[in-house]
């Protein structure tokens, strides 16, 4: 939601490419990672993996089961440590600058999704960063701070102001990142 606000706040300094689909959950995105990075020089990556990992799904991949009718998480918490840390060290490989940007907080009433869950998978990648040396963009805080202002309600998605505000805090540390 936030992509279109960051590539217009860096408009004319910095050009922004994002992947050409949903990035999911973990999963599909260590199917995925070598091909969204192809051959290109990148002088730095910002991302996040989370809010689809911890989304409930059912027994035969039905999208939001709560896990009152048999849903599970879509990617369990151990195994999203382990994917999180294939990724970055993918990522690092690429001698790229990475930013993590850590998942942003589970309204009350989102259908699927349980508060909290969040918060636990942002302490699984926390150690995971530290391991890597990646540094951590924090979108979290001013998420669950200004939670009824910025987001929809019962939903993890942001309205349009919701939207801007990340996106222009993302270009912001995109440009600090790279110096400019």
């Amino acid at each position: 939601g936030y992509t279109i606000p960051t590539q217009e706040a860096l408009k004319g300094k910095v050009n922004v490419h994002r992947i050409p689909t949903n990035g999911g959950p973990t999963t599909k995105g260590l199917a995925n990672i070598d091909a969204w990075l192809g051959e290109s020089k990148w002088d730095l990556i910002h991302f996040n993996w989370g809010l689809h990992d911890l989304k409930f799904m059912g027994p035969n991949g039905e999208n939001l089961v709560p896990k009152e009718k048999g849903g599970k998480a879509q990617v369990p918490i151990d195994e999203y440590e382990k994917n999180l840390d294939k990724l970055t060290a993918r990522m690092k490989k690429t001698g790229t600058k990475l930013i993590w940007r850590n998942t942003t907080p589970i309204p009350q009433g989102s259908k699927a999704r349980y508060v909290g869950d969040s918060v636990r998978y942002n302490e699984v990648a926390d150690r995971i960063m530290k391991k890597h040396g990646v540094p951590t963009h924090d979108l979290f805080t001013v998420s669950k701070e200004r939670m009824e202002e910025i987001m929809l309600p019962a939903n993890v998605h942001y309205k349009k102001e919701g939207s801007r505000l990340l996106g222009e805090m993302v270009a912001k540390r995109i440009l600090q990142e790279l110096g400019k």
